[in-house]
């Protein structure tokens, strides 16, 4: 597994609408930033430019236009994100952050349920393996 740097904020926003839209144009993802979270046209073309220097975006002409396409999935900068948060917050430590989690996050009942569910399974597929 490649160990590219980590996305900031932004950068992670417009990978998010890469993701989705699939490979697009400077002008086709600042199209799809939210409403709410307004962003210059030359501050996408930025951000999809680090995107590519850090490895999280490829490109390539299409004529006279340039086509970004995301070169890591959701997942992946999903487990960089939180492997760095984990080691910076909780010295490593992952049960801090799931007790933070349940504790101080508005978990809803459903949400309980499918992570007990989650919890045998997984204590069920170790118990197998052991």
């Amino acid at each position: 597994m490649v160990d590219r740097p980590a996305l900031s904020k932004g950068e992670l926003n417009i990978a998010r609408i890469l993701w989705t839209v699939g490979p697009a144009t400077v002008r086709t993802v600042f199209e799809g930033c939210p409403d709410n979270e307004p962003m210059d046209f030359s501050t996408v073309q930025t951000y999809l430019r680090r995107l590519e220097a850090k490895g999280h975006a490829t490109s390539k002409l299409d004529g006279r236009v340039r086509v970004y396409s995301a070169r890591t999935k959701p997942k992946t900068v999903i487990r960089q994100t939180v492997n760095d948060l984990v080691g910076r917050l909780f010295a490593g430590e992952t049960m801090p952050l799931v007790r933070h989690l349940i504790e101080e996050r508005d978990i809803s009942a459903e949400d309980l349920a499918e992570l007990q569910k989650l919890v045998k399974r997984i204590a069920k597929e170790r118990k197998d393996q052991s």
